[in-house]
């Protein structure tokens, strides 16, 4: 496939832009593949990229239900950054992190990677010791996160309101100037143009509807919409769904699903340098490159595997926002929409071998699944290939909830759950 240039974007225009290739292939399916992926969005297609890529496993299909992108991969906020707390949370976070910076170099495509910085607010005493644990752990652990007071905070985002008399005071705010956003389509289109690339076999508009296992308990393939696709292995990764997709071979994950919402301004010129975060209030709000505010809510209180949600809950999300930046209270929201987020009760996520043997599972981001998807899918294409975890991900297996070794990141999700 050729690569993406100014000079050939230079010559195609010559061309009246007829040349482009398509940007991946979507082949008939083959009777069996060494490797399934069950999930379309970036986690399972970056995984097929690094199969491909660094282990060299080819002969890999990627299974949708949908269209790619079409699940949580393109329902989010964008919001990238590794200011976790615990060491299993930041190994994978600043892995995946280090990945963004150099992504589009990698897969010959523009994710708009923008470290623009990620502020978190800080409303009260609970908040600032809460934060500042936070940036000390970074810290000693070489990840950037530093304390700001309130008036450096303003400076660093000028809209903000930090007068005293403020329903929501703030006395402070952690930054970590290496977060940011990217484009989430452009991630799944990036990772799944690379993995085609390697020969990785791309099957959209496909639902699985059961996962075949021999005589010995073994995966021996999945029952599909377009007939039985063979495959000695299984790699589950279909976000909210995931507990669906699961239970067709028998295993129960400990996962909540429940639906998430978001909603976009209508487009203003650009007036938020950055991404800022508020864990009490609740909201979080950054502006696209179009020039639309992005407003991230909390998870609604209800186990669903629906795309909707509760109007009180965006309704309380705008009540913050305005609070915080009472110069946005005339702009007119356009768009709102939900996804489904699969929780664990440590608010942790799980990549792991199953009591199934060939099937592993990665599964339980919550509403953190965006921010990790080159660090996620290059550590699961390792359990994969390898049949064991990576080290930076070894804490991160189903047996933690057997032994009560739990990864409490609830607080530092920063959504309310």
């Amino acid at each position: 496939m050729r690569k993406y240039s100014v000079f050939a974007v230079a010559r195609e225009a010559l061309r009246a832009h007829k040349g482009w290739e398509a940007q991946w292939v979507s082949p008939e399916p083959r009777q069996s593949y060494d490797v399934i992926i069950i999930g379309g969005g970036g986690h399972g297609l970056g995984a097929a990229y690094y199969l491909a890529k660094e282990h060299g496993i080819t002969n890999v299909a990627v299974i949708e239900k949908g269209w790619l992108g079409g699940g949580n991969t393109g329902r989010n906020t964008t919001i990238i950054r590794s200011n976790y707390l615990y060491e299993e949370s930041m190994d994978i976070f600043e892995h995946s992190l280090k990945l963004w910076e150099g992504l589009s170099q990698e897969l010959n495509y523009n994710v708009m990677y923008s470290p623009r910085g990620v502020l978190m607010l800080s409303h009260n005493v609970h908040d600032m010791q809460s934060f500042k644990r936070h940036i000390n752990a970074n810290n000693l652990y070489g990840i950037d996160n530093e304390w700001l007071t309130p008036e450096q905070a303003r400076d660093f985002c000028p809209p903000l309101d930090i007068s005293k008399t403020a329903r929501f005071p703030i006395n402070g705010a952690a930054l970590q100037r290496r977060g940011g956003t990217a484009r989430h389509d452009a991630v799944a289109w990036g990772y799944a143009r690379a993995a085609s690339d390697r020969g990785v076999h791309i099957i959209q508009n496909t639902e699985v509807t059961g996962i075949r296992r021999g005589p010995n308990g073994e995966v021996t393939g999945v029952e599909t919409t377009r007939g039985f696709i063979g495959a000695k292995k299984i790699g589950v990764s279909a976000s909210g769904h995931n507990t669906v997709v699961m239970a067709m071979a028998d295993v129960r994950v400990p996962l909540m699903s429940q639906p998430l919402q978001a909603l976009v301004s209508e487009p203003m010129k650009p007036i938020f340098p950055c991404v800022v975060m508020s864990n009490t209030v609740h909201a979080y709000i950054s502006q696209s490159d179009k020039g639309e505010f992005v407003i991230g809510a909390g998870t609604d209180q209800y186990n669903s595997y629906s795309q909707t949600g509760g109007l009180q809950i965006i309704t309380h999300t705008l009540d913050a926002i305005c609070e915080l930046f009472p110069m946005f209270r005339r702009v007119k929201m356009m768009r709102q929409w939900g996804g489904i987020t699969d929780n664990t009760s440590d608010r942790s996520p799980i990549q792991s071998v199953t009591p199934v043997p060939g099937l592993f599972v990665n599964c339980g981001w919550g509403t953190g699944g965006f921010k990790a998807t080159p660090g996620s899918a290059n550590l699961f294409a390792h359990l994969i290939a390898r049949g064991e975890p990576h080290r930076l991900a070894a804490g991160l297996t189903l047996d933690r909830f057997r032994t009560g070794r739990l990864i409490d990141e609830a607080a530092a999700a920063a959504v309310a759950h």
